[in-house]
């Protein structure tokens, strides 16, 4: 297969396209996540229990963070690493998404199946069961708080050492990778937030304020290569 087929242009294009993509297909989907307020356990476990699409939209969080973390991984190979500093950031920033996406299938584990599980057994259990049934459902729960909290400053430290590498090239505006490392503060931001309250407003201002800047640099990112010839 000839080199074009892998040159840095096509290599932007598909990146910007996957990141778009995964990223406009997540907030879709989230959508459909059942709402209610979340650090309120007795309230939303009974709208968890009677959920009947909850293993649809786990998964397909699923698939649209794999796709966007993919997108991030063909970045990766668009980016100009003709330096050997810039070789090993960039197998940095690979290394970092991959972990991020293992990351995210374990906490998909934990919210989309254990949870959901423990909080039907709940929901059925007789009354002298239900106490402890409860606790065994908050404690998943907790272990969410942390799966999540590690995987946002995982996907936060993503996002910044991708803006580095985005920062040393000369083929893409400086603004994206600045809105790419803002959207991964706030991604450490969430991290922070998951981990110390669990999913308070704090936390809900924090994904808004995060999938803002992501859309903003993703729709940047899928202009520049069909504007620019520095390719």
């Amino acid at each position: 297969m000839s080199n074009e087929a892998f040159s840095p242009r096509k290599s932007m294009r598909l990146s910007a396209c996957m990141l778009l993509v995964g990223q406009i297909l997540y907030i879709v989907v989230t959508q459909f996540h059942a709402s209610g307020n979340a650090n309120d356990h007795h309230a939303i476990f009974a709208e968890y229990a009677g959920n009947g699409i909850w293993a649809a939209v786990h998964v397909g969080q699923f698939a649209s963070m794999a796709i966007l973390l993919a997108g991030l991984l063909v970045l990766s190979l668009a980016l100009d690493v003709q330096t050997e500093a810039s070789r090993l950031l960039g197998r940095c920033s690979a290394a970092a998404a991959v972990a991020t996406l293992a990351l995210y299938g374990v906490l998909q584990a934990v919210d989309g199946v254990a949870l959901k599980q423990a909080v039907n057994a709940w929901a059925s259990a007789p009354d002298a069961e239900k106490a402890t049934r409860f606790a065994s459902a908050e404690a998943i729960r907790w272990v969410e708080w942390g799966m999540r909290s590690y995987q946002d400053f995982m996907l936060g430290l993503t996002l910044l050492l991708f803006a580095t590498s985005m920062a040393r090239t000369v083929c893409v505006p400086r603004t994206i990778a600045y809105l790419m490392g803002l959207s991964g503060l706030a991604y450490l931001l969430q991290g922070w937030v998951a981990g110390s309250e669990g999913f308070s407003p704090i936390q809900s201002v924090a994904i808004v304020l995060a999938w803002t800047l992501s859309l903003a640099w993703m729709i940047w990112l899928v202009v520049v290569p069909w504007r620019t010839q520095d390719f």
